[in-house]
């Protein structure tokens, strides 16, 4: 019978972490200071209101300069974050089972997980930095943006200190779908005009994204009462929750920006 520690034991043999992944581990210190997202959200949300005051009556500031960094740095660190969890999760997959990406917290102790996990939860701050430039270019902030900007970065913090093994999903999820948002971003920032399509094939992207999401807290919901497998009743409500409004909101959003444009455009031509 293959267990979650042989699955683990036979991985770490075969996906070697590099040097810079062996950085001394963060894990303590955030893990003990994860409530400190809390008051970091509410800087946040008072920022908006009076970046948006301020603004109000000024013009926006161009910051194309800065908008191409800003994305192209945050592309190159969603792409090796996406490469590298991505791969871990597939070689569990592979040598183990589903359940066992879901249930089992030996792979939260993995130096690779170890390291990404911990950028993850620091890059959800670093992250709100997009809503500053959308305000300073006064440029249209809508809520599904900043709610959930702000609700990621509580929950991943939440997530963390309780080493839920199935944020391992949400953290690889993530990781991939911000490397081609970033992507877009950077080109559009850049001035280069991608695909009509990219848009639209980023948004189903999030929204396929919200319903796996969903999908993992239910199997971990179906698993919990096996033995080892670890998660808290906090975790299923507030996981099911999240991944739940989030789907509706970005499938409102995918409903509004192309779907009745398109009916719109398509009426206008009979």
């Amino acid at each position: 019978m293959v267990t979650a520690m042989n699955v683990s034991n036979e991985i770490e043999q075969i996906f070697q972490p590099y040097n810079f992944e062996l950085f001394q581990d963060m894990r303590p210190f955030l893990e003990e200071y994860w409530a400190t997202s809390f008051p970091i959200v509410l800087v946040y949300l008072l920022l908006i209101f009076v970046g948006q005051k301020y603004m109000k009556s000024r013009k926006g500031f161009n910051l194309q300069g800065p908008l191409i960094l800003w994305s192209f740095c945050l592309t190159v660190f969603s792409i090796l974050g996406a490469v590298r969890t991505w791969g871990f999760m597939v070689a569990v997959l592979l040598r183990g089972s589903l359940k066992q990406t879901v249930c089992f917290t030996n792979s939260t102790d993995n130096p690779i997980i170890k390291f990404w996990s911990c950028l993850f939860v620091l890059s959800k701050i670093i992250e709100l930095g997009d809503t500053a430039f959308i305000i300073l270019r006064k440029r249209p902030l809508i809520f599904v943006h900043w709610y959930h900007h702000s609700t990621v970065l509580l929950y991943s913090s939440f997530g963390y200190k309780d080493k839920v093994a199935a944020g391992g999903w949400f953290m690889t999820m993530n990781y991939g779908v911000h490397a081609i948002m970033y992507t877009y971003y950077t080109l559009r920032a850049a001035k280069v005009k991608p695909p009509k399509w990219f848009p639209m094939f980023i948004t189903s992207l999030q929204i396929l994204q919200m319903f796996l999401g969903a999908t993992v807290s239910i199997l971990t919901y179906i698993w919990k009462q096996e033995q080892g497998c670890h998660t808290t009743t906090e975790q299923l409500f507030w996981s099911f929750m999240l991944y739940m409004t989030y789907f509706l909101l970005f499938a409102q959003f995918f409903h509004q920006n192309y779907i009745i444009p398109k009916a719109k455009a398509k009426t206008k031509s009979q």
